[in-house]
C-alpha cells in the first residue's frame, strides 16, 4: 500500500480538546459558583455589615448629642481641660451635661466627694473650704433648669463663683454638705470664646 502523506488541519480550524468527563465537569461548575460568591458575595457582605454599624453608631451619636440633662459618668479629659473643671480621684456618683451655641459653652458636673477630695477639688480654683458661703445657690435657675438640679429642698448649701478673665472660663460651685463625710458638688463651668 502506498503512504499517503498526513495532511494538516486548515490553519482557520482550532485543534480540538479531548471531551470534558462529567466529573470534571462538576468540579468546574463548583469552582466557578465559589469564585463568584468570594466575589460578590463576600465585599456585599462587608457593606451591609458597615452600614449596619454606622447606622448604629449614628444612632449612638444622635441620642448622646441630643440628650437633655445629665449623662453618668465622667467628662472627657478634653472637656474637663477645656472648662478647667478638676475631678478628684475619688469622686463618685458623677454625672455631666455639655451645651454649645456660638456665643458661650458649659459643662455641668456633679459628683460626691470626702471632704479632702472636696479641699482638693477647691485648691484647683485657688479656694478653700472656708470661702464656701453658707446658703449661697451661685448657679441660676436657668442652669438648674438645664442639668435638672433642685438647690430648693433642705439642705446645707453653700457656694461660690470663681471667676475668670476671658476666654478662661467661669465655674460657678454649689455644695451640699447634709452628710459631712460626703460632701455633693454641682459645678457649671461656662466658657466664652
Amino acid at each position: 500500500m502506498p503512504s499517503v502523506p498526513r495532511q494538516s488541519p486548515p490553519p482557520d480550524e482550532p485543534p480540538r480538546r479531548p471531551e470534558e468527563d462529567r466529573r470534571h465537569m462538576i468540579r468546574r461548575r463548583w469552582l466557578t459558583a465559589i469564585i463568584i460568591v468570594l466575589l460578590i458575595g463576600v465585599p456585599a457582605g462587608y457593606l451591609a455589615i458597615s452600614a449596619g454599624q454606622s447606622r448604629d453608631s449614628g444612632r449612638d451619636k444622635e441620642a448622646r448629642y441630643s440628650a437633655t440633662g445629665l449623662t453618668e459618668g465622667w467628662p472627657t479629659r478634653l472637656q474637663r481641660r477645656i472648662y478647667e473643671v478638676w475631678l478628684p480621684w475619688d469622686a463618685a456618683k458623677t454625672a455631666y451635661y455639655e451645651t454649645n451655641n456660638w456665643r458661650t459653652s458649659r459643662l455641668y458636673v456633679q459628683f460626691e466627694t470626702t471632704p479632702y477630695g472636696l479641699k482638693r477639688f477647691l485648691a484647683k480654683l485657688d479656694r478653700k473650704p472656708s470661702d464656701l458661703e453658707a446658703g449661697e445657690i451661685t448657679i441660676s435657675e436657668r442652669d438648674q433648669g438645664v442639668a435638672g438640679w433642685d438647690f430648693s429642698a433642705p439642705g446645707q448649701w453653700s457656694g461660690l463663683t470663681h471667676k475668670q478673665k476671658d476666654p478662661r472660663p467661669t465655674q460657678d460651685v454649689v455644695v451640699d454638705s447634709a452628710d459631712p463625710e460626703r460632701p455633693r458638688v454641682y459645678v457649671v463651668s461656662t466658657a466664652t470664646p
